[in-house]
């Protein structure tokens, strides 16, 4: 029998070791220099040895939220996937421009090139998606480069750091609190809640969360415009027969307790698990989740253990 997309876990990558070639490219929003390098001096105290892609400072000559042309950010990306001596793709920032690039990329030269690390959260959830769809590949949901998280937020350094290094040190995340009440156990996926809405129905996204563990965040949207992406995930039949959620931040999303009175009224007819507020997403000390790896959820404990390190 053929598992539902959701159910089955992806292949995991391998970990990550001193002296390691990590590539770091700019899929969506142009990258700010000073915070980048930050981050680029975090990697080298790691041990790790950053390379750029070529385009990984442009910025579109007529749309300035995009770095550089797609054709670019695309051709940076799978470039950096095919080089054999490259172990991880790390995105530099998220922002907005995925979308406009996924397509271009060659699947099948990506897939020859083998599994190989790749890491970011926001916009980037697109990637995650097609990288779990196309590929079958585990990802992580993390702080990124040019991000604040890694540069500047020991929580988010620290637990990137081990998650990349030593990932049997943290397969749990707690201190989350219960929505809904129950345990559940499945596979990660999810990421970004208004781009997994606007991924709906295109050949780089999953069809259903159906026996998943969905994990959701995001920031800078009002109530109702998380509402609305909720709603939309409903009536199309994404959520239906999810194993449970598990709910990160919602950084500059309004006061919390409206944000939280829709999540309730949204999810809570699902009758599974859900845990809010566990740390992960668009927050201060956000912390890494894998995505594509079996889990179990327990919303009356607030946590999310993962049955297996992030990678190899």
């Amino acid at each position: 029998m053929t598992l539902p997309q959701a159910t089955r876990p992806l292949t995991r990558p391998g970990r990550l070791a001193a002296g390691d070639r990590v590539a770091v490219v700019a899929p969506s929003g142009p990258v700010p220099d000073d915070r980048l390098q930050e981050g680029l001096d975090v990697l080298r105290g790691w041990g790790l040895e950053p390379t750029l892609g070529p385009h990984l400072l442009d910025t579109h000559a007529a749309f300035d939220y995009l770095a550089g042309t797609d054709a670019d950010r695309a051709r940076d990306l799978q470039a950096a996937w095919c080089d054999p001596g490259v172990a991880a793709v790390f995105c530099a920032r998220g922002g907005y421009g995925v979308q406009r690039m996924v397509d271009l990329l060659d699947w099948q030269a990506m897939r020859a090139a083998g599994p190989k690390l790749f890491l970011g959260f926001s916009d980037v959830t697109a990637l995650h998606e097609a990288f779990a769809v196309r590929m079958g590949l585990a990802t992580l949901h993390g702080p990124m480069v040019a991000g604040a998280g890694l540069a500047k937020e020991a929580r988010s350094q620290e637990h990137l750091y081990a998650t990349l290094f030593a990932p049997e040190t943290v397969q749990t995340l707690d201190g989350g609190g219960t929505l809904v009440p129950g345990r559940a156990a499945g596979v990660t996926l999810g990421g970004c809640l208004a781009l997994l809405a606007a991924d709906l129905g295109t050949a780089h996204a999953r069809r259903s969360a159906r026996g998943g563990l969905l994990c959701l965040e995001d920031t800078g949207e009002e109530p109702y415009r998380i509402d609305r992406a909720l709603t939309q995930l409903l009536r199309s039949g994404f959520l239906d027969g999810v194993a449970g959620i598990a709910l990160g931040s919602w950084a500059d999303c309004g006061p919390y307790d409206e944000v939280r009175a829709v999540l309730l009224d949204r999810l809570a007819g699902l009758g599974v698990p859900v845990v809010e507020e566990l740390g992960f997403g668009h927050c201060e000390g956000a912390l890494t989740v894998p995505l594509g790896v079996p889990a179990v959820l327990d919303a009356d404990r607030g946590t999310l253990r993962f049955e297996v390190p992030a990678l190899r």
